[in-house]
């Protein structure tokens, strides 16, 4: 779409309709000390064909779809998305739907948040799900400051966060919670790769403990004693999923007493893009439901007996007083949330238990050959799901821009987060790489070890 940008005197009229002589006059209100001075370092205007013709040569430099092979995950994971899920989204009546303030006219994008709501329920094992969040690590947050509102009592009490969940999680919820001032409280992992459950013991009257699972590791945690130590010590247990795929296949949160669920759900029918845009699934306790951030979408009847859908609860500021809110949300990710739906409608149960065996069954396959053929080192011995840590021996970077140069993107470096790990990679596997894929990862990561 050409971009046709305003006139001089477009400009000047619009700023002076809105009262001011200049540009530079729309931010006075910032300090000029923290302004920039000076010039930006740009390049020279181009007319439209010189930029279409960069643009296009710059886009001839991308790899061909497919020619790639993508082992990465960390929270995005490259699933295969069914086309119906695109050509239902592409439908006017969903692509044009907005926010539904007035049920009577918005019963189709009601019905597709009750549906999405129901289908977040069965999948976590919880009793009521929200019109969804931005992502997982904002969800996991806000699931940290209703784990607040649950235990308003415990004044005291810090929040307990595994070092197993997504480092861009934890920075996300340290955020959030500068503004309560509460202690948060780093639970580390043990060689197998899972939460010391041991430490969550020795705190005194914790308020929350925050648990991945499968946790940023790909390891399965032990959630019957997360669980146990949570009863005794008093704590509101938050699981966060970054892998929805793997609720496919392993019991699900709600059933290890889960108060709260935060999952991110780009794996139901969500592209990678370049990380984003995202789904965060909220679930909880029904006891707990007036706690919870956004809205709750439900189903009912009208005047006539008939059935019809209404926004049930609505705890965002937009609609109550912003001191009684329980977040500042300001709306849910609609389109996403429905993407999820329709993904999760066209797999079924059924479908979705075969899909996440499929994954961890390919994942095994390649940690079983790395082991046997010697590559590397497996680092953790918990069980895992479909994402595993892999010691390279060496520092990770060479070796990594040598796979992408085979058409691999062969794993995230985990040093960054992780020091004690920073001869490691992250390795996921999906059902988008067959065994010839990973025959051929492991011969080309055999050789640039070798060769490094």
């Amino acid at each position: 779409m050409p971009y046709i940008p305003h006139t001089e005197a477009e400009i000047k009229s619009m700023l002076s309709s809105i009262g001011v002589d200049k540009i530079e006059d729309l931010w006075k209100a910032i300090p000029e000390d923290i302004r920039y001075q000076g010039e930006l370092d740009l390049p020279q205007a181009l007319t439209e064909p010189e930029l279409v013709k960069k643009v296009r040569s710059m886009a001839g430099r991308n790899l061909e779809a497919g020619s790639v092979r993508c082992l990465l995950g960390g929270g995005t994971y490259h699933h295969y998305i069914p086309p119906l899920v695109d050509q239902m989204l592409s439908r006017s009546e969903f692509y044009t739907a907005y926010t539904p303030y007035q049920p009577e006219i918005s019963q189709g994008t009601l019905q597709a948040i009750f549906e999405y709501q129901t289908m977040v329920c069965e999948l976590t094992g919880m009793e009521v799900a929200n019109a969804s969040m931005y992502d997982g690590a904002e969800a996991s947050a806000e699931a940290v400051l209703m784990a607040e509102r649950i235990s308003a009592k415990n004044e005291s009490g810090a929040i307990l966060v595994g070092t197993t969940v997504n480092p861009l999680y934890r920075r996300t919820i340290a955020t959030y919670m500068k503004r309560s001032g509460r202690e948060i409280i780093e639970i580390g992992y043990g060689p197998d790769g899972r939460t010391l459950v041991d430490k969550i013991l020795e705190q005194e009257g914790p308020l929350a403990v925050v648990v991945q699972h499968p946790n940023y590791f790909g390891s399965i945690e032990d959630m019957e004693a997360i669980s146990a130590a949570c009863e005794k010590t008093g704590a509101v247990l938050v699981v966060v999923v970054t892998e929805a795929m793997s609720l496919g296949l392993l019991k699900p949160p709600g059933h290890f007493g889960a108060a709260i669920v935060a999952c991110e759900g780009q794996s139901m029918g969500i592209p990678m893009g370049f990380g984003g845009p995202h789904l965060g699934m909220f679930a909880c306790r029904k006891k707990d439901a007036r706690k919870s951030p956004g809205r709750l979408a439900g189903q009912s009847t009208d005047a006539d007996g008939r059935r019809g859908f209404v926004l049930t609860l609505a705890t965002r500021e937009q609609h109550i007083r912003r001191a009684k809110a329980t977040s500042n949300i300001c709306t849910n990710q609609g389109m996403l949330a429905l993407a999820a739906a329709i993904y999760m409608s066209i797999m079924g149960p059924d479908g979705l238990r075969e899909l996440a065996s499929i994954c961890r069954a390919r994942s095994q396959y390649l940690k079983e050959k790395l082991e046997a053929e010697k590559i590397g080192r497996i680092v953790f011995s918990a069980p895992t799901f479909n994402e595993f840590a892999l010691d390279l021996g060496r520092d990770p970077g060479p070796i990594l821009k040598a796979m992408a140069q085979k058409g691999f993107l062969a794993g995230i470096p985990l040093g960054e987060s992780y020091p004690d790990l920073e001869n490691s990679i992250l390795v996921a596997v999906t059902e988008t790489l067959g065994e010839d894929d990973l025959d051929n990862y492991a011969a080309q990561l055999s050789r640039a070890l070798s060769e490094a």
